[in-house]
């Protein structure tokens, strides 16, 4: 198996991501921490224990997602290992910078054979441009590298496609017709996390499968060993299979409730977590400064303005969403206000913006240059000793001599500071994830 040389094990970032997007899921939260999608189905799911999987999927390219469970995927036996051991290529197909410092995306195919694994690349090249074209990943590409993970399947194409009866050996399992849905296209999770992890750091894992048939699934209860939440999957070739994918990581980065509803039941539990749902009105919230509070009746991407608008979380009472039709309820559909600015925050809870190749627990001496990096988004500024030098803003690479560090022998602090000015984020508290400071001992 051949791996990239660039690649470098980003371990030590997955608990520090992990640890940060409790805190991310806390901040978008603001009120009380409890799910609105967790409720009696979360604590089911949880008591059932590995015998099930909460599985989302979606009836049509313009329709409303549903949800349902499927069984669970047993463990893999030694043949299995083995030969997954010795397949999965890793290549890189965006380059943005190294994996630590950045969000990994990592698509998987399925179903194509060994002499289709060059339409396979193809296949992640168009679907990753068109979920690229979707805001706010549009603004944010410098952010993301994207690699492709070979899966050698026996069968061309997967099961289920284009009707039941139809079975393919695939080194994932892909099928339509899971548990009886047509258009849910279920794959072995425990075989997808074996080639998933042969990249250095999956943040996002999206399963292609062969095929022109709409259909996907978002296994959104799926926390990864290799540091990923959640699996998405998706057609090839059919031309709304993007949305699909986009739509999930709405629940992986954003950390998004559903703003569809099933039926006209009323919910009658606590305040939800996430950040996109509330009990409160529109005057409730403004009064109480909480959830969207900030975007209250400003006009949308997705159309309208933003407010307070019955049903979501399953249900058609008693739960508010911001506007009236965004992705999380439709597919097709933009972000809407309070939906970017989770994903923006998101972005950077896994791309930080700013990093340096230059070790900060050590002192900075003499003619030694300083190197960071900066997102391209951000503004960078230097200072010695609290107070800025300004003719080094927006520098890559400084010297002791550049910032003007007094030459007196004594132990200086210098510190870089890059800041995302979006105005897409407004809360505080996501706020802090757009900044970053670096500071060094110097001596000159």
């Amino acid at each position: 198996m051949r791996r990239h040389a660039s690649r470098i094990s980003g371990i030590s970032r997955k608990r520090l991501a992990a640890a940060t997007g409790v805190a991310l899921a806390a901040a978008l939260a603001v009120t009380a921490p409890v799910a609105a999608g967790q409720g009696q189905d979360g604590a089911a799911q949880a008591a059932q224990g590995a015998d099930s999987v909460k599985v989302e999927y979606f009836t049509g390219p313009d329709g409303h997602p549903r949800h349902t469970e499927v069984p669970a995927s047993t463990s893999l036996n030694r043949k299995e290992r083995a030969t997954i051991k010795d397949d999965g290529d890793v290549l890189p197909i965006v380059e943005a910078g190294a994996s630590d410092t950045k969000v990994d995306v990592v698509f998987i195919g399925d179903g194509y054979t060994a002499a289709q694994q060059e339409d396979f690349h193809a296949d992640v090249r168009t679907k990753w441009k068109e979920m690229a074209a979707v805001e706010p990943y549009a603004q944010y590409q410098d952010l993301f590298n994207v690699w492709a993970v070979d899966a050698h399947s026996q069968d061309s194409g997967v099961s289920g496609d284009p009707t039941s009866d139809v079975h393919k050996n695939t080194a994932l399992d892909s099928a339509f017709f899971c548990d009886g849905t047509e258009r849910l296209l279920c794959v072995d999770t425990n075989k997808v996390e074996a080639y998933a992890s042969k990249a250095a750091d999956p943040d996002l894992v999206i399963v292609l499968s062969n095929s022109t048939k709409y259909g996907g699934a978002g296994y959104n209860d799926i926390t990864s060993p290799s540091g990923y939440d959640g699996i998405g999957t998706a057609s090839s070739d059919h031309p709304d299979s993007d949305q699909v994918a986009v739509h999930e990581t709405g629940h992986s980065f954003g950390k998004l409730a559903d703003e569809y509803w099933y039926d006209e039941s009323t919910y009658t539990g606590p305040e939800p977590g996430e950040s996109n749902l509330s009990k409160l009105s529109a005057d409730e919230m403004a009064a109480q400064k909480v959830k969207w509070h900030r975007w209250l009746g400003q006009e949308s991407p997705d159309g309208g303005s933003v407010g307070a608008y019955e049903g979501g979380g399953y249900h058609g009472h008693g739960l508010n969403r911001p506007t009236e039709d965004s992705i999380m309820r439709t597919l097709g559909r933009e972000f809407n206000l309070p939906g970017r600015e989770a994903m923006i925050a998101g972005f950077h809870q896994h791309a930080p913006v700013l990093t340096s190749a230059t070790p900060t627990d050590r002192k900075v001496r003499g003619t030694e240059r300083i190197h960071v990096k900066a997102s391209s988004h951000a503004r960078l500024r230097w200072y010695v000793d609290g107070r800025e030098a300004r003719k080094a803003r927006d520098a890559a690479g400084v010297t002791l001599k550049s910032l003007r560090v007094p030459a007196d022998g004594r132990v200086h602090t210098v510190t870089a500071r890059a800041t995302d000015p979006n105005k897409a984020v407004r809360a505080p508290e996501l706020r802090k994830l757009m900044t970053r400071s670096l500071s060094w001992q110097a001596t000159r």
